[in-house]
């Protein structure tokens, strides 16, 4: 399994992919465009990690998404989208906060 998914994604992610199959997972955790398509294609549940910032603090187990979301932008080189950015932060309502500068 994990060689046929290897010649279309990159190594964690068929990892990710073949091991959610094999345990029956309710959900596999891609942020991938890529990724996504192939879970998807797998009848895969996935969220990236911006949907478990979101669940995170809608379930009360932090404060605020955005100094979370910023140190992954800016410490780990976490790529987001400006428009997804603010929807995130909006879906959170923490939607006046603008998107750090590089």
């Amino acid at each position: 399994m994990i060689e046929a998914l290897a010649d279309e994604l990159d190594k964690g992610e068929a990892e990710a992919i073949a091991l959610a199959l094999e345990l029956g997972a309710d959900q596999v955790l891609i942020d991938e465009r890529r990724g996504r398509r192939i879970a998807a294609r797998l009848n895969l549940r996935y969220t990236g990690i911006l949907g478990i910032l979101v669940e995170a603090k809608n379930r009360g187990l932090i404060s605020e998404v955005k100094p979370l979301l910023d140190a992954l932008i800016n410490q780990a080189g976490f790529w987001v989208a400006a428009p997804l950015y603010s929807s995130v932060l909006q879906i959170v309502d923490e939607e006046k906060n603008k998107p750090p500068q590089d």
